[in-house]
């Protein structure tokens, strides 16, 4: 953000959708000054909105190297950011069965480093629930997680129906 002329902040698209993320509401930062205008110096990116990949030096690093930076993104409140969601995950569990599958499971997430999804997904699920979304039942090899099914992702119980959870974490 940046102060014009009148001494007034001037916002961008971006900052204002990390101000709503960090759990402001929207309705309070109605008459805030917004600058979305486009900058036609760089006429090709409005003329070709694609990203031409063989330009950028993204062949320049690994897929994990990519990856890592990419799963560092993640824009949710900072209440979901600072969840412990493997505890939160476990406590959700109903018996010895449930947990020790859980248990399991957040070890796979956690060596592939995908803790921060689980929160994200918490967080979609959660604002989907409270605004009445309607989702799947389940799909494809993810009906294999049952942490997933915790979470409230899917509705297949994983456990009951023995699905390997190798299927979805390859």
């Amino acid at each position: 953000m940046i102060r014009n002329k009148f001494d007034e902040l001037i916002f961008t698209d971006s900052s204002v959708c990390d101000l709503i993320m960090q759990g402001n509401n929207p309705a309070d930062l109605a008459g805030m000054i917004v600058d979305n205008t486009i900058d036609l110096t760089s006429w090709s990116d409005i003329m070709n909105p694609v990203p031409d990949w063989s330009q950028q030096k993204v062949h320049d690093c690994s897929v994990e190297e990519f990856h890592a930076t990419q799963q560092n993104q993640w824009h949710m409140p900072l209440e979901y950011q600072e969840l412990d969601i493997a505890e939160y995950i476990l406590n959700l569990c109903e018996n010895e069965a449930e947990l020790q599958r859980c248990g399991s499971e957040l070890l796979l997430y956690q060596e592939r480093n995908l803790f921060n999804l689980l929160k994200y997904l918490k967080y979609l699920v959660d604002v989907m629930t409270k605004n009445n979304i309607i989702w799947g039942l389940g799909r494809g090899s993810s009906v294999a997680s049952f942490v997933l099914y915790k979470l409230g992702i899917h509705r297949i119980n994983s456990l009951y129906y023995e699905l390997d959870v190798g299927e979805f974490l390859r």
